[in-house]
Order: C-alpha cells, then structure tokens, then sequence
C-alpha cells in the first residue's frame, strides 16, 4: 500500500532481452503492489517484483486480446484508487505503437496519478540485434515507422505508399507482416526498386530471433517459405545490406540454445544471466528448492567459534543461512575475528562479501576435495566449522580428517526435491525435445531430476547435452545411466566452456554425418 496515494506506472519492458529494460522499470517493478504485464514483456522480469505483489497477464496471444482494453483500464484505475502502487508493464516502448497513450489519457481524465517509464523501442532494438543500422551516413539519412495494421484510413492499406514509396532513407514497418505482400507490392508499384534489400527479424533481441533477407520483390515469398511468424519487424532499405559485416548477436557461441537450468531458483540468476550474455535461452526448472534450518542449532556453534581456526563454507545458500541466523542472535561479523574464512569458490566468497566478510581462502575449482587441500596447506591441523547443507556429503570433513586436522558440521539448511508442478511443466519441456542441452550443479539436483522425470528419464535425457559442474555431480549423473561432461575446472565458467564446447561438437559431428546443424534445437535462426 502506497501511503502518499495510488499510482500507476506505465513502464516500458524493452524489447525481448530483460537486460534491456530501464534502470528506472526495474526499480519501480520492485515497489509495486499489483503488476499488469503483457505478452511481449519477458517473463523473467516479473523476478524483479516484490514478494507478494499481485501479477496479472493481460497481453494478447496468437492476435486475440485475453483481456479486454477496457477491463485493463477500469483495473488500473481500481487498484489505484485503492491506494496501490500499479505496474503496467508494456513490451517495447508504452508509447511507440502502444496503447500506452490511451491509458494514460484514460488515468488523466480520472485524475489518478500517473508516470511513464520510456522503454527501448521494439524497431530500434530488434534491427540492432539483428545487426542492422538503421541510419548510415552512406546509405541512409532518416527512419520512418509505420504501423501495418492502422486503425482506419480512406485508404485500403492505410498509408499512401504513392509517397512513401521514394522516400529516401529506411522503412520499418512494425505488425505488418500478415500484409507484407500487399506492401511490398505497393512499394514496388510506386516506385520503390524491386531489388530494394528487405530483412524481417522474428522475435528480435531474443535467442530465439530468425532473420529472413530478400529483394523486396521476393522478401514475402521468402518468408513465407521460412514460416516466419509473429511478432516481426519489416525493415526496408540499403541498410540491410550493412548486416553482413556486422552480425554480433548471433555469433554468440551459445546463440539460439535453450538449456535447462535446474538449480534452484534463489540461485539460479547467475548461470541464467551468464547463458543470456552467451546468447542462449536459459530454461529455469528448479531441481531441488533450499529451505534454512532452525536457528537453534547454528547459534549454538556461532558462541564457540573460538573453538576453531577455521570456518568453511561450501555454497551461498550455507553462507546465507549462517549468517541470517547470526544477525537474528544479535551477532554481526565481529563473530568472525580471528577465524580464517574459506569458500568453495568465487559465487561463495562474493556471497560472503555481500555480508561484509572478506574470504581467506577460495578454492579454485568448486569441488570440497579442492578446499580441504588448501585449509590443509595453509592451517595444517585446522579446527575446522563446516557451515553446509544437512545432506552434504562428507567429502571435505573425511579429507580434512584423514589430513590430521578436525571438522565439525554446522548444517544450516537442507535441500528439498521439487514439487509436483515444478515436474510436469518439466516432463513438458523435455517431451517436445527442443532443449539443447541440461545443466547438473549438485548430486541432489541430479537425484531429484531423475525423481521427477522416473522411468521416462532415460529416454528424455538421451537427447540434450548434459553437462555436470564436477566429477561427483557427473558420477550421480552416470549412476543414473545419463552420459554427463564433466566441466573442468570445475566452476561456473568451466561449466559454460564445456557446454560451448560439448555443443560444437555435437554440431561438427552432425555435419559430418550430413545432418543439420545444432543439436536438435534451433541453433540457425538467420534464414
């Protein structure tokens, strides 16, 4: 509840990509109480939102409105008026070929607040991810953007192409594509040249973008052949040839993958993230969710740490969990003095320094054999607090043991399978086999996996790369009868090399075979 008064936020989502919203979008999606989103927004923005904030599709699919313009402004007004912070988040830009204006105005007359958060246009964005500038001082001094659906016009196609024809500069043309032969032609009648470069970017700036290129003559043919669908964005003009010497979206090594993401989802934004940046579509399906255990246990440990040299931590979810319970007990990091700290690896350190905790030693490789031999050599005998999952495995403590130092466990939180509608959303995604490959980061995630898939895991799992984090994570994976890569060095970035790699050379290995390229999945969206 706002307590200066309901708003509404009109708040452009960008085009695909959900880096590409504002810095502004992405705060306020934090404040919100209630969120109205479109079709075109990206579903992992709506993490953005605060717990408990009430969210609400209300896009269009396939062309049909699911909710009516009219409802979505009456809840807007509502929900205001009730003094809520309202989110109405928009794909594109709120007033570039939007409906955004007509809210606004809607609002305004009503006298309810009101911000407009610009968004990266959806023609701008797309034609940049497609590698196509949309002014060059050689080729192109001005962009005109038409609609290909007007609302109502003298003229059958809504725009008079007798002038826009030879009119210099580039032409996009944004939800046209049902009507591209009837542009195309009128372009060419009134005297656009047939041979005029078109492209038609399908879904731009996601890793699932295609891109069809043509004469204009040809270009509605051509996609038609290529079954491009909606959405799509016609762009027009010599800029397209430019394409060529620039394509960087779909050099990505990982572009056009869709891989599955099975760690859980408090953790899971990182490896998301990364695979983005790497051009892939991360598919979020949480193996195993985490859950804290009770204080009671962690406090009691926290008052000895004087009792040892040394406290360890083998995940972010063990520093977290730790750590929460310590602030609850009225401890802060002078807890900590005189101890050496030690993480598995970088995503455990940089959790301990969220909290202000500065790591002594980070194991290079995320495996708990790699850290207990640098406690070992740099503490020899160590007295060492294992801060860790309840279901860990021993493999730290024995070999710190065996070394001739001594362990004590401190579970701070358990891992938990996932639930039954996590599983068919699961079985789902993996039926329709266009997932190119299956990300493993714990033996837990691994069982719970195999759990949730039952007796149809062998043959679901037969087609996607499998990739594991590291040898006891790939070796339940095998236990299993799943043919796993093992990353090496066994972290997060090792994890990506292996995945990169083991995807070319299934690539090489289809070519080499007269097959198609990829995987399986859509690994040549550019037509």
């Amino acid at each position: 509840m706002n307590p200066t008064g309901g708003v509404v936020y009109l708040i452009g989502a960008g085009p695909g990509d959900p880096g590409l919203i504002t810095v502004r979008g992405r705060e306020l999606l934090g404040r919100c109480d209630v969120v109205l989103y479109d079709a075109l927004a990206h579903p992992s923005l709506l993490e953005h939102t605060r717990e408990g904030a009430a969210l609400r599709f209300v896009g269009k699919r396939g062309g049909r409105f699911e909710t009516p313009q009219d409802e979505i402004n009456a809840a807007l007004v509502e929900h205001a008026r009730a003094g809520k912070i309202v989110g109405r988040l928009k794909g594109g830009d709120p007033l570039l070929f939007a409906r955004g204006a007509e809210e606004a105005l809607y609002l305004a007359e009503r006298g309810v607040r009101f911000e407009i958060v610009p968004g990266i246009s959806s023609p701008v964005a797309a034609a940049a991810y497609a590698s196509i500038p949309l002014t060059h001082r050689d080729h192109a001094s001005s962009v005109l953007f038409l609609t290909g659906t007007p609302r109502e016009s003298t003229n059958p196609d809504g725009h008079d192409y007798q002038r826009l024809a030879t009119r210099a500069g580039t032409i996009c043309v944004l939800m046209g594509l049902s009507k591209l032969g009837e542009i195309s032609a009128a372009l060419i009648r009134y005297g656009r040249a047939p041979d005029t470069p078109v492209a038609v970017i399908q879904r731009g700036s996601w890793p699932a973008q295609r891109v069809v290129e043509a004469p204009l003559e040809q270009i509605a043919d051509a996609c038609a052949r290529a079954r491009i669908g909606s959405p799509a964005l016609i762009v027009i003009g010599p800029v397209v040839s430019l394409r060529a010497r620039l394509r960087w979206f779909e050099a990505r090594p990982l572009f056009g993958r869709r891989v599955l993401v099975t760690r859980a989802r408090a953790q899971a934004g990182e490896l998301c993230e990364r695979l983005r940046e790497l051009g892939a579509e991360p598919v979020l399906a949480p193996a195993i969710e985490t859950r804290p255990l009770p204080d009671a246990a962690i406090v009691e440990a926290l008052t000895r740490l004087e009792d040892f040299d040394v406290a360890a931590f083998t995940s972010a979810n063990g520093v977290r969990a730790a750590l929460d319970a310590a602030w609850r007990a009225g401890l802060d990091a002078r807890a900590w003095a005189g101890l050496k700290l030690a993480a598995v690896g970088p995503a455990t350190a940089r959790a301990l320094a969220e909290r202000g905790l500065r790591a002594d030693l980070v194991a290079d490789e995320h495996t708990a054999a790699a850290l207990s031999l640098d406690i070992l050599r740099a503490h020899p005998g160590a007295r060492v607090a294992l801060f860790r999952a309840r279901d860990g495995l021993d493999t730290l403590p024995d070999a710190i043991s065996r070394g001739g130092g001594a362990v004590s466990v401190v579970a701070t939180y358990e891992t938990l399978p996932t639930r039954p509608e996590v599983a068919q959303p699961l079985l789902e995604e993996l039926s329709r086999r266009e997932l190119d490959a299956v990300t493993l980061l714990s033996p837990s995630a691994v069982d719970s996996l195999a759990a949730a898939l039952g007796s149809e895991a062998q043959e679901l799992l037969a087609h996607p790369a499998i990739v594991a984090i590291g040898p006891t994570t790939a070796s339940a994976a095998r236990a299993h009868g799943w043919s796993a890569t093992t990353a090496s060095p066994h972290s997060l970035d090792g994890l990506l090399d292996a995945l990169i790699e083991r995807l070319a050379r299934a690539d090489r290995e289809s070519s080499s075979a007269g097959g198609a390229a990829g995987s399986g999945g859509a690994s040549n969206p550019s037509v």
